[in-house]
């Protein structure tokens, strides 16, 4: 396999500073990236990545074993990606406490039935281990039509809270006007699609509509207010809490977590 590939790859998820000009989501991804590294060692052992596409975030955990999986019918193909194991979408092919560490990216606003979803991981995850989970905040509809719901940090905290599960810490990424260059280059790449049919044509459209864009947003951004409430995705690290036969009830006490901007 050519150096080339695997570089546009790397980029897609952990985009370095030419990333600005072939990534149309480069913030996003950035972003994102960084937020799961900072979580990422507090997961260890033997750990489960639900929903794992090609596995991008694999690199980041000290583990002794990691499995991913995926559910067959999904809003995208997996020829190009690392599943290990397929689901039906209900039930999680493993037996409880199986597992040390769940990590589960971008999912869960593509589950029609989170109570379900997250009985499956708090039943899997053995005592006290660690669930490192992120959804977006604002975006686009995406992976249509298995795009159902968005969250934010206190309906997040409250489902995790109902499902048996204490949040640790929850971080904010793009609460900055970065994000603003962000939705605007997801706007100019959805509406250029047809400018995209081939490999070559989307390269030359995000080098001519989404570059000028990240790299403005790249310059100025810090000379802009900032905003803990308009962000774009949410990062929440939680450790499984309580007995299993209490998921799906709210926890007499609330517990807080840290916030981070």
């Amino acid at each position: 396999m050519s150096t080339m590939p695997n570089w546009l790859r790397r980029q897609d998820f952990n985009p370095n500073g030419l990333g600005l000009l072939v990534n149309p989501f480069y913030f996003a991804r950035r972003e994102l990236y960084r937020a799961v590294r900072a979580f990422a060692p507090y997961l260890q052992g033997r750990l489960l990545d639900v929903g794992c596409g090609q596995k991008p975030y694999q690199p980041l955990f000290a583990c002794t074993e990691y499995i991913g999986m995926d559910v067959e019918q999904s809003g995208h193909p997996h020829q190009a990606e690392r599943v290990d194991v397929f689901y039906d979408g209900r039930t999680f092919p493993f037996p409880a406490v199986s597992f040390d560490g769940v990590v589960c990216n971008q999912v869960l606003e593509h589950v029609f039935n989170p109570d379900e979803f997250l009985c499956e991981i708090h039943r899997v995850l053995k005592p006290d281990g660690m669930l490192l989970l992120t959804v977006p905040f604002v975006w686009d509809e995406h992976e249509q039509p298995y795009d159902y719901a968005r969250y934010t940090s206190f309906g997040l905290r409250h489902l995790l809270q109902m499902h048996g599960f204490r949040v640790v810490s929850h971080r904010k990424t793009l609460s900055n006007a970065r994000i603003l260059f962000q939705l605007a280059g997801l706007f100019l790449y959805k509406s250029s699609r047809r400018l995209r049919r081939t490999r070559w044509s989307a390269a030359i459209a995000t080098l001519v509509l989404n570059a000028p864009l990240n790299l403005l947003g790249a310059l100025c951004w810090r000379l802009l207010p900032k905003s803990g409430d308009f962000f774009l995705d949410l990062a929440a690290l939680a450790k499984k809490a309580g007995d299993p036969a209490t998921c799906g009830t709210l926890p007499e006490e609330g517990v807080d977590g840290d916030d981070h901007g």
